[in-house]
């Protein structure tokens, strides 16, 4: 495929849920994860693992997990209130692509876990200042993770495929962990479904910046 420029890809990368069942070539898949091993990571421990799942009977197993763990989203979704920047139109499109991907995740052609290496084990050596500030800041773990996913969304973007961030597996994560054979030490972040897509790439649709952005300040907007 012709090459696409990086904003061109950040500005079109949507996510979408319905493929085709159209294989990804292996070629493909190393140059994707090729992009995603040059994110950066925490120290650069560079600790990532990604798990590519193409086997039928795994994908159908993983499938089953994340269709399980769509009924608890599920009833998150029925108990908040919609976003205010959704029309009703825009929120049903929404959530007709998110159930179909609750009840198909197995049709994509790849299914690819996104997971994370702990640190060996050790942390009784250090002072009880150092572990309680490992405690909290464990939230930011996932910095070693997600820049790598960000660079798979764009690097799919840029082959014509199509994937979707998604995390709800981790409701049952020692399942996930099963199927593949994940050992203890290593966690899933993301489960994202990779394939030719059935509908359109592109335009990504947002807020403007200075609703979300400030400048000194919090509500304080940027002026942009």
């Amino acid at each position: 495929m012709a090459e696409i420029g990086l904003f061109e890809a950040m500005y079109s990368a949507r996510a979408l849920r319905r493929f085709k069942p159209d294989p990804v070539p292996d070629g493909i898949m190393t140059k994707v994860l090729d992009a995603a091993i040059r994110a950066p990571s925490g120290s650069n421990a560079q600790s990532w693992v990604f798990i590519v799942v193409k086997d039928a009977e795994k994908r159908r197993q993983l499938g089953a997990i994340y269709h399980k763990a769509s009924k608890i989203l599920t009833a998150l979704y029925a108990e908040r209130p919609r976003a205010s920047h959704f029309t009703d139109d825009q929120y049903k499109r929404f959530m007709s692509s998110v159930t179909h991907l609750f009840e198909n995740m197995h049709e994509a052609p790849v299914l690819l876990l996104a997971c994370l290496r702990s640190a060996p084990a050790g942390a009784a050596a250090f002072s009880p200042e150092v572990q309680t500030a490992m405690a909290k800041a464990a939230r930011t773990q996932g910095a070693s993770i997600y820049p790598a996913v960000q660079n798979i969304i764009l690097a799919c973007r840029a082959f014509g495929l199509s994937t979707v961030l998604t995390t709800i597996h981790a409701f049952f994560e020692e399942e996930v962990k099963a199927i593949v054979g994940l050992p203890p030490e290593v966690a899933t972040f993301a489960l994202m479904p990779i394939g030719y897509p059935r509908d359109k790439i592109g335009p990504v649709r947002r807020r403007p910046v200075n609703e979300v952005a400030c400048l000194d300040t919090y509500g304080k907007p940027w002026p942009g």
